[in-house]
């Protein structure tokens, strides 16, 4: 058997280094559509990035490409160095819908995410130690239809924890979620992130979101004239975490960002001055 990691909260980051990527789809007649065209980003080890941009540009796809879930029609995705080829086991991502197997509890949820050939007493030990760390001890023998949406995502989150993952990937994992239980769950993952170290890639709608958790915002879009998004900007977010959402360091980049994804400010005419430089999106990739 192999040993087991020591039990600890803290995981390791990896780098993720994104070159000239590219992803197109073909449509079962010869003719392709592009998705993602040019992508370059480089992320740090620990570091949380978010992506921001409008439905259907492809930031899930981009996701998928880091998880070794889909393959890239071109460039290169390396994590720590080695390319991703496949499913890759440095990885574990947290998706919109919590995914729980009703017939398990929720430690029999979380230990589906352990490392292969976790030793049984010692997988016992890291799934109470995860559900206690997303606040779900006195819940470890509950079934997910017991518990709220908000705590089935933190049993999700837990999950993904328990790979002990290099990179932690979040697809809209809070979009689902009133708005009070939203906010919370920003505070937890934020927690979470800082305690474990580990590099964080967030795909999000929200604004306010991206600039609570991020270090930096990328903003994914079309360019005129061309298929498929890239990465239209690129900002960090001033401030060190934990943040205070009231910051006024954040708004002019909170106003900067919402013009960009063609949000128009309050009070002005949406007279089309306020639109996103971008063709319209393409529609959601399944």
């Amino acid at each position: 058997m192999p040993a087991s990691p020591p039990l600890t909260t803290h995981l390791p980051a990896a780098h993720v280094a994104i070159t000239g990527l590219g992803r197109s789809f073909g449509n079962g007649a010869g003719a392709e559509r592009t998705v993602l065209r040019d992508i370059d980003i480089d992320i740090a080890a620990g570091e949380t990035v978010a992506l921001l941009g409008p439905s259907g540009c492809g930031k899930s796809t981009l996701l998928r490409q880091i998880a070794g879930l889909d393959r890239p029609t071109r460039g290169a995705l390396a994590i720590d160095g080695a390319p991703v080829r496949d499913v890759d086991p440095r990885c574990a991502v947290v998706f919109q819908e919590p995914r729980l197997l009703p017939w398990r509890t929720l430690a029999g949820n979380v230990a589906l995410g352990l490392p292969h050939g976790t030793p049984r007493a010692a997988g016992r030990e890291q799934v109470a130690h995860w559900l206690g760390v997303v606040g779900l001890a006195d819940f470890h023998a509950h079934r997910p239809a017991q518990v709220s949406g908000g705590m089935a995502q933190r049993v999700a989150l837990a999950r993904a924890l328990a790979r002990r993952p290099g990179v932690l990937l979040l697809d809209e994992p809070l979009a689902a979620l009133d708005a009070l239980t939203r906010l919370r769950m920003q505070d937890l993952i934020d927690d979470v992130q800082r305690a474990a170290g580990t590099t964080v890639v967030l795909v999000t709608h929200d604004v306010g979101e991206a600039l609570h958790l991020a270090d930096r915002v990328f903003v994914l879009g079309a360019e005129e004239g061309r298929d498929g998004a890239t990465v239209r900007t690129e900002s960090a977010v001033p401030g060190h975490r934990p943040r205070d959402r009231g910051d006024a360091r954040s708004a002019a980049l909170h106003a900067d960002l919402l013009r960009r994804l063609g949000v128009p400010r309050a009070g002005t005419p949406d007279d089309g001055t306020n639109a996103p430089s971008t063709v319209p999106a393409p529609p959601d990739i399944p």
